[in-house]
C-alpha cells in the first residue's frame, strides 16, 4: 500500500515525539495532579488517548483485524460507545453535560476537545502517527495549564488566567497545523497513492466482514447488513450497479462536450459496506484510464453529536485564523497542482433510510458570533475559488447514485430492488417526455406554481427571454448521467421578478428534517422564511439560516425543475419512505427550488446542448453575472433543492408574454399532451 510510504517519512519524524508524550498521557491517566471536577476528565481522557496508542501500536505491526469478528466488533464499539445516543446524556462529547459538569467556564473547551480527539479515530487506523501525536500533545498542554491549580484555592484570578491559556492553547494549535490539515485533504482527493481505502476494497476477501473493521469508522448494523446483502447478490447484479454508477460518470463528460481522456483521476465517495460495488467500479474507471481516489463514510454514530460541533471553530476563529487557514488551502493546491488538474472529479454513492433528524439546539454548545458567520462565508467563498483554480469547473464533472439502507426497515430488500430499477428506468422515454415540455415552457414568460389543501406555496418564476428559440433553449433535459436517477427539467430563473411563497409541509434537507417549511422571495431573493420545528420562532429562523442559507443574509433561488420520475415517487408512498428519500431522488419527485447557486456554478460560459442540438443559454443569473467583477459575491458555495411532493402541488403554468397560458400539471397530475404516461405511477392504487 502506497499510503504507507507517504506517511513514513513524517512518522518517524514524530516517533520520538510520540514515546515522549505518550508516556505522559499514561502517567495522567494513572493520577491527574489538579482540582476536581477536571481532574476526573483529564484522567478519563488520558485513558482513551492510550486506547489510540495501543491502536496504533497493532496498526503498526500489521495486525488489526485478526481477532475473531466478534472482538472487532467489541474494539469498535469501546471507540465509540460514549458517543452512542443511549450513553451521550453522560458524555464529555455532549455540551450540556460537560458545561453541566466543569462548568461554563471550560465546559464547551473541553467538550470542543473530546469532539476533535474522537475525530482522529481514524487517522489512528491509517497510521497516522503525526495526527495522533499532534492531538495528544494538544491534551497535554491543557493539562498542563490545570496542574498549576493542583494544591491551591481555585480562586476567580487563577481560574481565568487557566482559561486564557487554553484558550491561547486551542487557539494556536490549530492556527499552526491548519496546513497539515489541508495538505491531508486535498492530498487524499487528488493522489492515488493515498490508497489506504483502495487497500481494503481491492485486497480485502469481502466474504469476511471483519474487513470493516480496517476503517476504523464505527461500523453498526447499516455497515455489516448491507454488506451481507450485497455478497448475496450475483456478480452480474454487482456489475450492472457498477455499470451504471461509473456510465453516468463518463456520459456527464460526453454530454458537456469535455475531454475525459486528459484527466488522470476521479474520486469514488462511497459508504462503507458497499465495496462489491466499489470493487467493480474501480475496475470500471481503470478501463476509462482513471486511477481513483478515495473516501469512504460510515453511517453517523449519533446525529445529535454532529450537530451539536458542527460549530465548535466558534471558540478558536478569527480573520487572522481564516486569512491562515486561505493561504495553507493555497499553497497545499500550489504543491500538487499537477496531480489536482489531472482531476476529473466525484463519483459519489449516497445512502438513505434513516429516520429524518430533528435536533435539539443547545445553549452550551458553541455558536458562531455574526462575526463570525460572515468570515465563515468568507473563507468558504476562497476556499471555493482556489479549489475551481486548480480543479478548474470547465474541466470537471461528476455523478452520484443512491441506495437504501437496511435502516429503512423490514422491506428493504424491495426496496433496494425497486431503487435499482429507478436508477435505471428508460432514458430515451423520459427524454422525449421532457423535450415535450421544455418545448412549451420555453415559450414561458413567468411559469406560476401553486399548493394545494394545505400547502401555501404560490409563487412566479421568472423564465430567460430567448434570441433564437430554434436554436436555443431556456431548460436543461436531465436524464441519467451524472445525476441519477432520470427524470427532471430545470433553469435558472432569472432573479427579477421571481417572486412568492414556496412551502412544504416536511422535507428533509442536508440530513436535517424541517417541519412546514416556508420562505419568500422578492425579485428571486430570499426575503422571509420560517418552519414549525421548534417552539420559539428565533430557533426556527436561526436553524434555516444555519442550515440552509449557510450564515448568508439571503440567497438567490438558483435553480427552478420539474421533477417527472413518477416512478420514485410512487415508490415512496406504497413504502411510506417518502421522509427518508435523499435529495437526489426527491428531488425527481415533483417541483424543486435551489436556493444558492445554479447548477452551472463556475461553468457559466461553457456551452453544454440538450439532446435535440438547442444550447442551453440560461446558465447563470444577476448574482452569478457578479464573477466579472466581484468574484467574492458570485459564488456562494451552497445549492440546496427543496420539492414540493406532488400530493402537495395544484398547478405549474406557463404564462407566455401576450397573456396565453397553458398548464404542465394540474391537479398534481401531467396534463401535457404526450406526457400523460407519467401519471400512471400516480393513478396506480
Amino acid at each position: 500500500m502506497h499510503y504507507k510510504e507517504l506517511y513514513r517519512e513524517a512518522n518517524e519524524q514524530a516517533a520520538e515525539r510520540f514515546s515522549l508524550v505518550a508516556e505522559r498521557v499514561a502517567g495522567i491517566a494513572k493520577e491527574a495532579e489538579t482540582i476536581e471536577p477536571y481532574a476526573s476528565y483529564f484522567k478519563e481522557t488520558a485513558a482513551f488517548l492510550g486506547e489510540l496508542a495501543g491502536l496504533y501500536e497493532r496498526e503498526a505491526q500489521g495486525t488489526p483485524g485478526t481477532e475473531h469478528i466478534e472482538e472487532c466488533g467489541k474494539i469498535n464499539h469501546a471507540l465509540y460507545e460514549d458517543i452512542l445516543p443511549e450513553a451521550y446524556a453522560h458524555s464529555y462529547a455532549n455540551p450540556a453535560y460537560a458545561v453541566s459538569v466543569l462548568g461554563e467556564q471550560f465546559g464547551a473547551a473541553f467538550s470542543l476537545l473530546t469532539a476533535h480527539i474522537r475525530a482522529g479515530i481514524r487517522e489512528v487506523f491509517r497510521g497516522n502517527l503525526t495526527r495522533l501525536t499532534i492531538v495528544m500533545e494538544l491534551f497535554v498542554e491543557i493539562y498542563n495549564s490545570f496542574e498549576a491549580l493542583s494544591g491551591q484555592a481555585a480562586s476567580a484570578d487563577a481560574l481565568a488566567e487557566t482559561e486564557k491559556e487554553i484558550r491561547q492553547t486551542i487557539y494556536w494549535y490549530f492556527h499552526d497545523y491548519s496546513e497539515l490539515f489541508n495538505e491531508a485533504a486535498i492530498e487524499r482527493l487528488v493522489n492515488p497513492a493515498e490508497d489506504f481505502e483502495r487497500g481494503i476494497v481491492m485486497e480485502s476477501d469481502l466474504t469476511d466482514l471483519r474487513y470493516l473493521y480496517r476503517y476504523g469508522a464505527y461500523i453498526g448494523e447499516n455497515e455489516k447488513k448491507i454488506a451481507a446483502f450485497l455478497n448475496g447478490m450475483s456478480q452480474e447484479e454487482i456489475q450492472a450497479m457498477a455499470d451504471t454508477y461509473t456510465e453516468g460518470y463518463r456520459i456527464g463528460f460526453e454530454v458537456t462536450g469535455k475531454d475525459l481522456s486528459k484527466k488522470q483521476t476521479a474520486q469514488i465517495r462511497y459508504p462503507i459496506g458497499f465495496e462489491r460495488m466499489v470493487r467493480a467500479a474501480v475496475l470500471n474507471f481503470e478501463n476509462m484510464g482513471l486511477k481513483v481516489t478515495m473516501r469512504a463514510t460510515g453511517t453517523t454514530v449519533n446525529k445529535q453529536y454532529d450537530y451539536d460541533h458542527k460549530e465548535d471553530a466558534a471558540y478558536y476563529l478569527d480573520k487572522a485564523y481564516v486569512e491562515r487557514e486561505l493561504e495553507s488551502w493555497r499553497t497545499s493546491f500550489e504543491e500538487r497542482k499537477s496531480l489536482a488538474a489531472g482531476h476529473a472529479g466525484p463519483a459519489v454513492i449516497e445512502v438513505f433510510g434513516e429516520e429524518p433528524f430533528s435536533p435539539e439546539s443547545k445553549k452550551e454548545a458553541l455558536h458562531y458570533s455574526d462575526k463570525q458567520q460572515k468570515l465563515c462565508v468568507y473563507q468558504k467563498s476562497q476556499e471555493g475559488q482556489i479549489t475551481n483554480q486548480y480543479i478548474k469547473g470547465e474541466e470537471r464533472s461528476f455523478t452520484i447514485i443512491a441506495y437504501p439502507l437496511p435502516a429503512i426497515g423490514e422491506r428493504f430488500a424491495e426496496i433496494f430492488a425497486e431503487t435499482v430499477k429507478i436508477n435505471t428506468l428508460d432514458y430515451m422515454l423520459y427524454r422525449d417526455m421532457q423535450q415535450k415540455m421544455i418545448d412549451v415552457l420555453d415559450q414561458a414568460d413567468k411559469v406560476h406554481i401553486t399548493g394545494k389543501g394545505a400547502n401555501k406555496t404560490d409563487l412566479y418564476v421568472n423564465i430567460w427571454k430567448l434570441k433564437d428559440p430554434a436554436k436555443e433553449t431556456a431548460f436543461e433535459n436531465c436524464v441519467a448521467d451524472v445525476n441519477i436517477p432520470v427524470g427532471e427539467v430545470f433553469t435558472s430563473p432569472v432573479l427579477e421578478g421571481t417572486t412568492g411563497k414556496l412551502f412544504v409541509s416536511q422535507v428533509y434537507l442536508n440530513e436535517l428534517n424541517y417541519e412546514n417549511l416556508e420562505i419568500d422571495f422578492k425579485d428571486g431573493m430570499i426575503e422571509n422564511y420560517t418552519c414549525t420545528n421548534f417552539a420559539e420562532e428565533e430557533e426556527n429562523r436561526k436553524y434555516i439560516r444555519d442550515n440552509v442559507l449557510m450564515h448568508h443574509e439571503t440567497l438567490p433561488m438558483g435553480e427552478f425543475a420539474i421533477g417527472t420520475n413518477t416512478t420514485a415517487y410512487r415508490m415512496a408512498r406504497d413504502y411510506d419512505i417518502a421522509a427518508k428519500l435523499p435529495i437526489l431522488i426527491a428531488e425527481k419527485t415533483g417541483p424543486h427550488f435551489a436556493v444558492g447557486d445554479t447548477c452551472y456554478s463556475h461553468e457559466e460560459d461553457n456551452v453544454s446542448y440538450n439532446p435535440d442540438g438547442k444550447a442551453i443559454v440560461a446558465r447563470e443569473n444577476a448574482v452569478s453575472a457578479l464573477r466579472h467583477t466581484d468574484m467574492e459575491k458570485a459564488y456562494l458555495n451552497c445549492h440546496t433543492d427543496i420539492t414540493i411532493p406532488y400530493d402537495e402541488l395544484d398547478k405549474i403554468t406557463v404564462i407566455r408574454a401576450d397573456g396565453t397560458t397553458v398548464d404542465i400539471i394540474s391537479d398534481g397530475r401531467f396534463v401535457l399532451a404526450g406526457t400523460e404516461a407519467l401519471n400512471e405511477p400516480l393513478d396506480r392504487a
